[in-house]
């Protein structure tokens, strides 16, 4: 099964190099051998083998009838009550990618499932069967779903804080940006959300200028479905707090950030940036270690709901 998984990661990501332009210059060609590479990392499929101790797993939810309509669910061997929820995005370039990846759920696991909380990871139909903007309107329903089955495994559908990484980070913002995108498929309303190293705020903007072909897979031609599919377009003041983590390493990811934080703080939103000094795939993986960047999402995570505080604080 191991030797499977890479393989999938390794044809995604050779597809993902068949559908890129041919660069421009050798800059251009670097840059885009390493983006290549580290959607590969990212988008690899290895699980988690070993659960942490006193950790127990629900796999393969149906929210749909899709077979990418599944989440899986990790929660504390003990019954617990009214306990807080982590909704979990994966990402790989809209185009791969998988919840069970232990690069996505693995140190997140470990830090809040026995501090309490209660994490759902979910898939998602693929581009180039699903546009960005359908994997954001299924998500809801994958949200919806588990809010609604919330209580069965203890915890509540009114304390649930969205979380996604890369093409993860852009679809939780999309639909914080958009919550009608969720909400009229039966969710309701979130804690808040946490975007890990989203480059795609402004997809219009991306998309009119110099970009990737995996991007028109994911977006399409049309200049609407861009706008549809923007999270910087479709913002607007009825938004959960938002924290934007984005790595100081790329050119693009930060200025990002910051501009639709502006956005969404003009309008009234409590949102914020948080600046790391890590790579892409860093921001995804070393969240949950102990370290000052683990410490400084908590920190938002603690500023939602009393609730949450108490659990994060039987760490300390």
């Amino acid at each position: 099964m191991k030797s499977r998984n890479w393989l999938i990661a390794l044809c995604a990501a050779l597809a993902v190099a068949m559908l890129a332009p041919r660069p421009a210059s050798a800059r251009t060609d670097l840059s885009r051998r390493t983006l290549l590479r580290r959607l590969q990392q990212q988008g690899a499929q290895d699980p988690m083998t070993t659960l942490p101790a006193g950790v127990r797993a629900i796999h393969d939810i149906a929210y749909g009838n899709d077979a990418r309509e599944r989440f899986d669910v990790y929660l504390p061997q003990l019954a617990v009550h009214g306990a807080p929820v982590i909704f979990l995005v994966h990402g790989g370039a809209w185009i791969f990618g998988d919840k069970a990846s232990a690069r996505v759920v693995e140190n997140k696991v470990a830090r809040w499932v026995p501090r309490g909380f209660i994490v759902v990871s979910a898939n998602y139909p693929l581009a180039p069967a699903a546009t960005a903007l359908q994997q954001a309107q299924d998500l809801g329903l994958a949200l919806a779903t588990a809010q609604r089955m919330a209580a069965s495994w203890g915890g509540d559908r009114h304390r649930f804080i969205l979380m996604g990484h890369s093409a993860g980070a852009h679809l939780v913002s999309l639909v914080s940006a958009a919550p009608s995108l969720a909400l009229e498929r039966g969710a309701t309303p979130w804690l808040g959300t946490v975007a890990l190293d989203s480059a795609a705020y402004d997809v219009a903007e991306i998309m009119r200028g110099r970009h990737l072909r995996f991007y028109d897979t994911a977006f399409g031609s049309n200049p609407a479905g861009w706008a549809a599919a923007s999270p910087y377009q479709r913002l607007g003041s009825r938004i959960a707090p938002f924290l934007a983590v984005c790595s100081s390493r790329r050119q693009e990811s930060c200025p990002q950030a910051q501009r639709f934080v502006a956005k969404a703080a003009g309008l009234g939103v409590r949102a914020q940036v948080q600046p790391e000094n890590l790579s892409h795939e860093g921001i995804n993986e070393q969240l949950g270690l102990p370290s000052d960047y683990t410490a400084a999402v908590e920190a938002f995570m603690r500023s939602l709901d009393p609730a949450v505080a108490q659990r994060l604080d039987r760490g300390m």
